[in-house]
């Protein structure tokens, strides 16, 4: 992977979690002014689907579901999930010639 095509996946992931960001900012706008609002189901598939950061800056930003339960232990959980797959993205290039080792 060269360094244009990771500047153009941290772009896209950065795109992804501001348009959560603004997706959380109007359904918070929508609660305020009394106006439809966007289903928790819909909020926790955009984090789910990589606009977790984005998810919880809003969340804590504009104070928004903080209090609302499963929605709180779900979002931690997707947060919890992404940061493991993280982990694994970074560490199997260093752990890949230790696994084979054991063939």
């Amino acid at each position: 992977m060269t360094m244009i095509d990771i500047i153009k996946w941290d772009l896209l992931f950065l795109a992804l979690n501001l348009s959560v960001f603004s997706i959380y900012f109007i359904d918070k706008q929508a609660a305020r002014h009394g106006r439809r609002r966007i289903s928790e189901r819909t909020l926790l598939i955009l984090a789910l689907i990589g606009g977790s950061l984005g998810a919880l800056a809003a969340q804590q930003l504009l104070r928004h579901k903080t209090r609302k339960e499963p929605f709180r232990s779900i979002l931690a959980a997707i947060l919890i999930l992404h940061g493991a797959l993280i982990a694994v993205l970074v560490f199997l290039p260093l752990w890949s010639p230790l696994l084979l080792q054991d063939f």
